[in-house]
This record gives C-alpha cells, sequence and structure tokens, in this order.
C-alpha cells in the first residue's frame, strides 16, 4: 500500500510539498531541511480512501513527521509548519476550514492554531483532536464533545522530586524559567545590540545595567513566579516583591520555605502600584483570563521607573500592546523583553518586527518567538505522547489525557 506524507509550505491548504514511502531513511532528513517553495503533486496522490488522515499543525521546528512516520501504513499523514491567521475574518476562517476539512486527526501544538467552535462545525471528518500539553485555551472543547469529537491532551507530569531543597518543576516550566532568565539578563547586559554591533564592525556602544541589589519584582507567584523569584533572590542577591489579587504574605513565605528560604524573602506588595513603583525588573507570571488581560496597560507602565525593565514569558495579552510600544517610544521605562504577544506568529505589518519603539525610541526591545516552552526534550516528549495518543485511537483504545 503506498503512503503518503506531505509538508506544506505556504497559506494554500491544498498544496503538497513532500511526499515518501513508510520506513523511507529520508524521512528525518527531509523533516530537517524542508524547501522554502512548494513543490506541487498530482493532488490524486495526496489521499488514500481507505484509511484516515492526520494533519500535524504549526510544528514550527519539523520534528513531529518522524515521529509519526510509522503510522504511514494507518494514517495519510500531512504537515503544516506555517500557521494561518488567525479565524476572525470571514476570509481566514474559510482558509482554515479548508486546510482541515479533509482531516480525521489533528495533531495541535498548544495554543498556536485556534479551533473556534465555527470553525470546527465546518469539519465533518474530523474525529480526534490532539493538542500538547494538559489544556489548550484555543480549542473549543465544548464544541468537540457536543459533535463526539475526542479530544486528548498530554496526560499531567509526575510530580518531581526535590533537588537539594529546590523544588523541580514539570520540564515545560522549566523551561519557562529559564527562558524568563535568558530575557532578563539579555535585556539588563544589552546582548542583542552588542552582538549586533560587533557583526557590523563596531564594538563598545551601550552599557549594561546591575542587578544586585536591585528589586525584582514578580506579578503572579505560582510554580513559575516562585521559581523565577528563587533566582532573584539566591543568584543576583536581588530583593524580591510579588503581588497578585490574591496573594498573601503567608502564602509569600510558603513559597520561599519550599525553596529553603526564610520567611520575608520574597515580600507582597500593597498593591499593583506599589509592585509597580519598586521595579527595577518586574516579571510577569499570572494566567490569562477576562479578569488579568491588559493588566499591564498605559497607567502601569506609567507608575514604573524610568530605569526599569519588563519582561513578559507568560501570554501576550497580559501587556496591553499599544500602551507598551508608547512607553517604549517615550523612554517611559528602559526596555522590555517579550517572548509572548497577543497575536502569533507576529504579522507582517506588526510594529514588533521593525523596532517596537526601541528603534527610533528611546527603550531596549529584546524579543524572542514564543520559545519559553519550546526546548527539544519538552517538545519532543509531547510529539511522543500524541503519537501513542493517536496509535491508541486507531486500535479503538481509550487515549489518555481525554479533556471531553
Amino acid at each position: 500500500m503506498t503512503a503518503t506524507i506531505s509538508l506544506h509550505h505556504t497559506f494554500d491548504p491544498s498544496t503538497p510539498c513532500i511526499m515518501s514511502s513508510p520506513g523511507s531513511s529520508r524521512l528525518s532528513t527531509l523533516a530537517r531541511h524542508m524547501p522554502t517553495h512548494p513543490l506541487p503533486l498530482p493532488s490524486r496522490t495526496m489521499w488514500t480512501p481507505s484509511k484516515p488522515s492526520l494533519a500535524i499543525l504549526d510544528d514550527y521546528a519539523s520534528i513531529a513527521t518522524p515521529k509519526f512516520a510509522h503510522l504511514a501504513p494507518r494514517l495519510t499523514l500531512a504537515s503544516f509548519p506555517r500557521t494561518l491567521p488567525p479565524p476572525t475574518s470571514d476570509e481566514h476562517k474559510a482558509a482554515l476550514v479548508a486546510r482541515l476539512r479533509p482531516f480525521a486527526v489533528l495533531a495541535c501544538m498548544r495554543e498556536r492554531t485556534p479551533l473556534p467552535g465555527d470553525v470546527i462545525a465546518q469539519l465533518p471528518n474530523l474525529k480526534l483532536v490532539i493538542t500538547s500539553g494538559p489544556k489548550n485555551a484555543a480549542i473549543d472543547v465544548a464544541a468537540c464533545t457536543e459533535r463526539g469529537i475526542v479530544v486528548a491532551g498530554s496526560p499531567p507530569p509526575e510530580k518531581k522530586e526535590e533537588e537539594g531543597g529546590i523544588p523541580r518543576l514539570a520540564p515545560s516550566l522549566e523551561s519557562t524559567k529559564e527562558h524568563t532568565w535568558a530575557l532578563i539578563l539579555g535585556l539588563a547586559r544589552d546582548i542583542a545590540r552588542g552582538d549586533a554591533a560587533v557583526q557590523a564592525g563596531g564594538w563598545q556602544t551601550s552599557l549594561a545595567t546591575g542587578l544586585a541589589g536591585k528589586t525584582l519584582c514578580v506579578l503572579g507567584l505560582g510554580r513559575v513566579g516562585a521559581a523565577v523569584a528563587h533566582i532573584g533572590a539566591v543568584a543576583f542577591g536581588m530583593r524580591v516583591v510579588a503581588w497578585s489579587s490574591s496573594l498573601t504574605q503567608g502564602r509569600a513565605d510558603e513559597a520561599a520555605r519550599a525553596y529553603g528560604l526564610p520567611a520575608g524573602t520574597f515580600a507582597v506588595a500593597a498593591s499593583k502600584e506599589a509592585l509597580c513603583r519598586a521595579a527595577d525588573v518586574l516579571s510577569v507570571h499570572v494566567v490569562l483570563s477576562e479578569r488579568s488581560r491588559g493588566m499591564i496597560g498605559g497607567k502601569e507602565l506609567g507608575w514604573m521607573k524610568g530605569t526599569a525593565l519588563l519582561v513578559n514569558t507568560a501570554r501576550g495579552a497580559l501587556v496591553e500592546e499599544e500602551g507598551l510600544l508608547a512607553c517604549l517610544r517615550r523612554g517611559g521605562i528602559a526596555g522590555v523583553g517579550l517572548d509572548v504577544f497577543e497575536r502569533e506568529p507576529l504579522g507582517e505589518g506588526s510594529e514588533w518586527r521593525s523596532g517596537g519603539g526601541g528603534e527610533g525610541g528611546r527603550g531596549r526591545v529584546l524579543l524572542s518567538p514564543h520559545m519559553g516552552y519550546a526546548e527539544e526534550g519538552v517538545m519532543g516528549g509531547w510529539y511522543a505522547e500524541a503519537v501513542e495518543n493517536v496509535e491508541r485511537w486507531l486500535d479503538g483504545r481509550e487515549v489518555v489525557g481525554r479533556l471531553n
């Protein structure tokens, strides 16, 4: 039986790019070295009616296809590494439906391609949605349930034992913690601008910002927030202040003791305003909800020092974008490090792609493309779990991590 594996590289949902037979040793090479232009193939070779079809969505690093390759005799496989624009207009919604309509199974990366109810309603072949992570706010699970579509995420990670008195987070959260500090340090030491200067033939053009003895303010003292706070206190001798609407000093002391630190190490600010005014570095770690959306806006940025740095590795919509851009243009804060944006990937016309207030403005800007959880081990583990769930479904067994 001939199997098909196709990789799509344009926004045309019907153009196949790569095909291979099952067991081909070229699969890994093809996944790593995908063409930058479409290679049209006859559409009749795309779909085998006798077996279900699976679409891998938004695999930016192209690591999923080799993991699914052994299922090619049982599934028609296709990969769409490029994310379509959000389905907020009729045109974009139609493009997404056209891309997804043939498929019985979707393998999704958490919160990349949205699957709202009005899109799901137009996917008559869809039977199974697999997502990375234990949940995915971009999928209308209720709409899937109504149509009998099974939705499953990654099973909850096993609880890690403490090592040397330091709590171990789930791998994706450990990754986010590390990336938060990469942005803080990269911004404070002005690494990107220094690198650009050296590679352009120049030399030292700016001064770094020291962190020792400064105040690290953490908006949200959950698992990642507490881990970031611990590093600030222990590694850099920073004073740590935290705040959220429900945070008490007792809970902050519990978080400190979990890391072997004395009560009072994580001080609780009296208000969000007090937190912003105290910050030399403000790091955002709250969960996005309707209540928290835009909780750092023009007013809150106006409370911050002109020398302060803002870092967001949580969710883009927590920080009001226009207010932040305006603040950077006038030099209201010293700089911002962002790993998350309200729209992802950024549109071609996004101001962040042309300096984001840092170019021609007065604030430093350091950006990364939502890399907080995009670590090799994390992503590989998620896709391995997705493959296992698809195999379970093909065998008629119950999937794990079911969300409906």
